[in-house]
């Protein structure tokens, strides 16, 4: 089995200092971010194959993420919108240690979120890949059930709850309203996004409306599949990114 050279690297947002690592590799680079409640080690298996394949993955932890993050930040400071600025930060990084690669966001559930709106803003994004993108949040957001966490959507709390990580009220108020569609849409780059068909925390019907909104986006339904993927839909999967980067 090949061995993947990785190490350590650290950027900066606002003061605080993001922690990621880098897969070898010498071609384009993939930014790699990871889920609400979850850290960098979910991208792993995305990123040891796609550096397998000669690519430079870099995964990272959100400010604020998880619980187990080892980024600076409160959780309770944490909304969609820090995440987008700690993507941009881990970008800068990226532009100034492989100036001229070509990169790529790659992002699951929040993290896909993240990413679409990250490379929205952006004309240095060559491609978009989403797994399960939370595109959701802005309506959980307003009938105030996000996840585990439930609150009333007229009167949010400093902080909606506790366990498993203490989130701030400002992680619902700031997508209250949010016009993701009208977001996300300014992207004109190649999309894929792939989705199971029996997400029960993100209904595959965003992908679906994701799908009609870009200019050149493709969605594929792994059937059956939950929220992540694991044995053979993940190899599926990662199938799917091997060709969509190599086409």
């Amino acid at each position: 089995m090949e061995t993947i050279d990785t190490k350590q690297f650290t950027a900066v947002r606002d003061g605080l200092t993001i922690r990621g690592r880098i897969f070898g590799g010498e071609g384009p680079v993939i930014i790699m971010s990871h889920g609400f409640l979850a850290d960098q080690r979910a991208c792993e298996a995305y990123a040891l194959a796609a550096a397998g394949w000669g690519y430079t993955a870099v995964s990272y932890d959100f400010c604020g993420g998880g619980p187990n993050s080892s980024s600076d930040g409160l959780s309770e400071d944490m909304t969609v919108l820090t995440e987008v600025r700690d993507l941009e930060a881990v970008i800068g990084y990226v532009k100034s240690s492989f100036p001229g690669r070509k990169i790529v966001l790659m992002g699951q559930s929040q993290g896909g979120f993240v990413s679409a709106l990250t490379a929205a803003k952006r004309d240095d994004i060559s491609s978009l890949i989403l797994l399960y993108p939370a595109l959701c949040i802005p309506d959980d957001s307003m009938k105030g059930d996000m996840l585990i966490y439930r609150f009333d959507p007229k009167n949010i709390p400093d902080i909606i709850g506790e366990m498993p990580m203490r989130l701030g009220g400002e992680y619902a108020r700031c997508m209250q309203g949010f016009d993701w569609e009208g977001a996300i849409s300014l992207y004109r780059g190649r999309v894929l996004l792939i989705h199971g068909t029996a997400d029960n925390i993100v209904s595959i019907s965003y992908s679906k409306r994701a799908a009609e909104l870009y200019e050149n986006a493709s969605l594929k339904e792994i059937r059956g599949a939950s929220h992540g993927f694991e044995g053979a839909d993940l190899e599926y999967v990662l199938g799917l990114i091997r060709e969509f980067l190599e086409s």
